[in-house]
Parts: structure tokens; sequence; C-alpha cells
């Protein structure tokens, strides 16, 4: 799989390249240190990926996406970022990206993610201090039940399993989803374990997107 690194940070681009070179299915074709090359660089290398940081000189990471979304729909872009926050994670799955890595992962995992992410499973942001998912859950009001049956309902539990794993009636489980799924804005399971791998609620993906 051929790969386009996008960031103005040497030392970054650096780090990639040694987390990568021992991969013999990865090639990194090309760099972009401005974001205004990521397009032209994208159309001419034809990468399968695009590592893409969230801050570029000359545009931003999020017009890029909008760019490289528009003009080349089949290349999958994971952003790169320091942000932890659900904001800037949430903001850039809107904008079409396919994965989200925070900067401080170990970078032992970063072949495995754009794996994943080119096979088109669900990739979830990863990187996270322990802390970020009890401030996604305060965030959106969920509870600490709630932020249980959904991390549930992402691997695939039914409403029986879930209810036997945290020893409570089905009917309460449907309870607690029909919160949850008020308060994020959700309208089944589906977007539900899509939100939670997106804010890295779950170590690993187990559906493709619809």
């Amino acid at each position: 799989m051929k790969i386009l690194i996008a960031d103005d940070h040497r030392l970054m681009v650096e780090g990639i390249r040694r987390a990568l070179e021992p991969a013999e299915d990865i090639e990194i074709v090309g760099e972009a240190s401005l974001g205004s090359q990521v397009l032209p660089l994208t159309r001419r290398l034809t990468p399968d990926v695009v590592l893409l940081d969230m801050r570029m000189p000359q545009m931003d990471g999020l017009t890029c996406l909008d760019q490289l979304k528009k003009n080349c729909p089949k290349v999958k872009v994971i952003v790169l970022s320091v942000f932890s926050d659900s904001e800037h994670i949430q903001a850039a799955f809107s904008h079409g990206a396919s994965g989200y890595i925070v900067k401080s992962v170990n970078p032992i995992d970063l072949p495995s993610a754009i794996r994943q992410v080119l096979d088109g499973t669900v990739f979830h942001a990863i990187g996270f201090p322990e802390t970020t998912q009890e401030s996604i859950g305060k965030a959106n009001g969920l509870t600490e039940r709630e932020m249980a049956i959904l991390k549930a309902v992402a691997k695939g539990l039914s409403n029986q399993a879930i209810g036997k794993e945290l020893w409570v009636t089905e009917q309460t489980v449907k309870f607690h989803l029909t919160n949850i799924y008020r308060k994020l804005q959700l309208a089944n399971r589906t977007e539900a374990a899509r939100y939670a791998y997106q804010h890295g609620l779950v170590e690993s993906p187990l559906y493709e997107y619809a």
C-alpha cells in the first residue's frame, strides 16, 4: 500500500518513516510539508492512504480533507493530531477522515492502523489518555452505566447479553439505550457503535461502514 505523509514537522515525518519502514507491505511514496501541496501530490502519486496533520501551513487539515474527499474520493485519509478532544475528532470524521491518530500513540500501532483503514473497516481514534473517555461521557451527559452500555453495543453484544454482563434486565438496557440515543442524537445501534469507534471508546473495529 502506498502512503503519502503530510506533516510540516520534520521530526514527526522521520518518526513516521521509522515506524513504517519495517512493514513490508507499506511504501512511502511522498511527503507534503504544506497544506497546499497535499491535493496536487495525491493526484500525481496516487497513494492509497494520506497521513494528514490537522494543522498545516497554507491550508489547514480540514480544508485538505474536503479537497481530497471531493477530488480523490477513493483515497483513505488518516488524520494525525496532537488534539485528543471530542470536538477535533468529530470534526475530522465529519469531513471524511477514515481514521484519527493522536500523535502520542505508540509508533508500533501505526502500521496496523493503516491496514485497518485501507481494508475499509471502521477505525477508531488511537493514542488517547485514559481521561479522554471520561471527558467524552461527561461532555455528552452520559452516566457511567450508559458509557458501559454504549461500549457493549459497539462490541456487538445484544440487549440480553448486555443485561447479563451488567446484572440488569433487558428492559433496563433498552431504557438506557433510549437515553443514549437522545443525548448523542443517534438513531440506532449502528450509529451508536460508530460513535463509540470514532471516539476511541472500544479497542477494535467489528463492522464496516455502511
